[in-house]
């Protein structure tokens, strides 16, 4: 078993690789949220505890295990992590009809951390909206964007799941990229896209369909917060010879919102394209869909930024702030997969029960029981 040196210790302690990364899991699923914390969630756990992860003969320092975690190859990590998660996921049942697995594409700056040159670290993320499993994370280079980065994330998610096919993958309107609609369609997978200002003639080709002849497929409306919301679906099939000029289209959609808020109504209109044709995406589907667009915002990166703290951390070296990144996305993943909606209250409640939670973590690990 590989195991990692104490450099405080001139004995030249060695502790055990599976036990250090079972205890990082494990302090921030119960809330920690930096190098320190998870080093403190350690210490303060009592001697069984300690001999069940590994540690009956003492405890490394924090410069061991932040030694190790600034050091881990991130993306393997990730890989490894949403396996785990992928295996204790509940399956979708019953699954509604037309039901699809749709994977939402964000992008992230960790706006406290920063590289060697003073540059941020900005993440790509897919998200299992039906799961709230993150299946993969990628590092964005340093001198480029999210879109080359996009054909590693389809990489990643796939080394998880075995195949891509049949999946639906929603992102922003920075994705809207020809090689992205023809990567993903040579994958076997499908794509549900918005358009707009960066993609000007695909915009202006959706933006003059005849809408006023198309008649509503679908129409929801929502109260909460002080505010009246209705969101009005129209499709139509474009894949036809002279139809909308983007890759594996089929479909171009526009979906109308319509918010009144204190008396005050304001309208958007948001023009998409899918890859999939009107029996496999009716417009209930469609609105459905791009919703789901939100949830890796909503319920990962805010959560990240709220409940971890995130945005505070100012990690400076090699892989650390990737790799704090993957054992939050593992910590919102796991309490989703056990039904929590409550991240923060599933964490705090996490830390009362350390035993339960090393059972959990280290199950499938024999060298640390």
């Amino acid at each position: 078993m590989a195991a990692v040196p104490d450099p405080r210790d001139p004995r030249g302690v060695r502790y055990p690789l599976s036990g250090l990364l079972a205890v990082a899991v494990c302090a921030v699923l119960a809330g920690a949220s930096s190098f320190a914390a998870i080093t403190d969630w350690l210490h303060d756990l009592d001697e069984q505890a300690r001999d069940r992860l590994g540690f009956g003969h003492g405890v490394p320092a924090g410069t061991t295990v932040w030694r190790l975690l600034t050091r881990l190859d991130d993306q393997l990590l990730s890989t490894v992590l949403a396996g785990w998660l992928k295996v204790r996921a509940r399956p979708v049942t019953p699954r509604p009809h037309r039901y699809r697995t749709v994977i939402a594409v964000d992008g992230k700056t960790l706006r406290g951390a920063r590289r060697a040159d003073g540059g941020q670290v900005h993440l790509l993320s897919a998200l299992d909206t039906s799961t709230g499993i993150v299946l993969a994370q990628v590092t964005v280079s340093a001198k480029s964007n999210e879109i080359p980065a996009f054909a590693p994330l389809l990489d990643a998610v796939e080394q998880v799941l075995g195949s891509l096919t049949g999946l639906l993958f929603i992102a922003d309107a920075l994705h809207t990229q020809t090689a992205h609609a023809e990567e993903i369609a040579a994958r076997g997978a499908h794509l549900m896209i918005p358009t707009k200002g960066n993609q000007p003639t695909l915009f202006k080709q959706l933006k003059t369909l005849p809408w006023p002849e198309i008649p509503i497929g679908d129409r929801r409306r929502d109260t909460g917060h002080g505010r009246r919301e209705t969101r009005t679906v129209k499709a139509i099939t474009v894949a036809t010879p002279g139809g909308i000029r983007f890759p594996h289209a089929e479909q171009a959609v526009r979906i109308t919102r319509t918010r009144t808020t204190s008396g005050k109504t304001s309208r958007e209109t948001a023009y998409y394209t899918v890859s999939l044709p009107a029996e496999q995406a009716q417009p209930a589907d469609l609105q459905h869909w791009a919703r789901l667009e939100w949830h890796i915002e909503n319920r990962v990166h805010h959560v990240r930024d709220v409940t971890f703290r995130e945005d505070l951390h100012q990690a400076r070296t090699g892989t650390g702030p990737a790799v704090l990144a993957t054992l939050r996305n593992t910590s919102i993943g796991y309490h989703r997969t056990n039904g929590e909606a409550n991240i923060a209250r599933a964490t705090r409640r996490a830390n009362r029960r350390p035993h339960d939670l090393i059972t959990a973590v280290t199950s499938s690990i024999p060298t640390t029981q």
